[in-house]
């Protein structure tokens, strides 16, 4: 049966008969991020037609794979899986060729374009499909703290996918303005949000990426996953506030 999305006055949304107002407010999440040099021209096929990809590096996007267990969340307690594209639109400046986009994507001002959004409830999975237009799906997915030593054995047990990423850090990441590109009825939209967080661990590489589902291991193959990393990051607590999205 099909989802009811009712939109009120306003800034208001019905889903499946609970409201939602904007913005909404992300109040702890604890995330893991791998972040990816792949080859420019297949996620040309991924990105809007009005953006683009940001070079990192000569023929080469990033591109991440984000787990994000939502704790305390307007929408809910529930866990996300985030395969994005870093963009900027076309004919904004990009900066120094190639090192802009690398050094914006560590002071946390790019811009994203999400492929793939999965989530393991109905409801955001309905909200943020007709609020914002993600690609949300509803899948299987779920957070596990494993120790060193037993992770051979663990390897054999991968249904489809998993990412591994080292746990904790001291770092904080200050609140940051950033934003992400969705279509909505075949319309470019920008959806402003303002992300920070604390217990916060930064590495270059520091994270595997195991594939075990064949239909898995075709889609990664035009990125050139898997491989390592360009580098990985742990947020212990992060936050965060989600805008209307606006057409571009």
């Amino acid at each position: 049966m099909a989802e009811l999305a009712v939109a009120t006055a306003g800034r208001r949304w019905v889903f499946e008969g609970r409201e939602v107002t904007l913005p909404v407010v992300v109040r702890d999440a604890a995330s893991a991020v791998a972040t990816y040099l792949v080859p420019s021209a297949p996620p040309a096929a991924f990105s809007p037609a009005r953006a683009r990809g940001g070079r990192a590096a000569p023929g080469r996007a990033l591109f991440s794979i984000a787990a994000i267990d939502y704790r305390d969340n307007d929408l809910g307690d529930y866990n996300e899986v985030s395969l994005a594209l870093f963009v900027h639109r076309r004919g904004e400046r990009a900066g120094v060729p190639y090192l802009g986009p690398a050094l914006d994507f560590m002071r946390n001002r790019v811009a994203t374009y999400i492929w793939k959004l999965p989530v393991d409830q109905r409801f955001t999975c309905a909200a943020g499909h007709g609020i914002w237009g993600f690609p949300k799906s509803v899948e299987q997915i779920a957070f596990e703290t494993w120790r060193p030593a037993a992770l051979p054995a663990r390897r054999g047990r991968t249904a489809r996918a998993h990412v591994l990423v080292s746990r904790g850090g001291g770092r904080t990441l200050p609140d940051a303005a950033m934003a992400t590109y969705t279509y909505i009825d075949g319309v470019l939209h920008r959806t402003p949000f303002v992300t920070g967080a604390t217990g916060v661990g930064i590495h270059l590489g520091g994270a595997e990426l195991v594939l075990g589902d064949p239909s898995a291991r075709r889609r990664a193959r035009s990125l050139g996953l898997p491989k390592g990393a360009l580098m990985s990051v742990w947020m212990e607590h992060s936050h965060g506030r989600f805008e209307a999205p606006a057409p571009c």
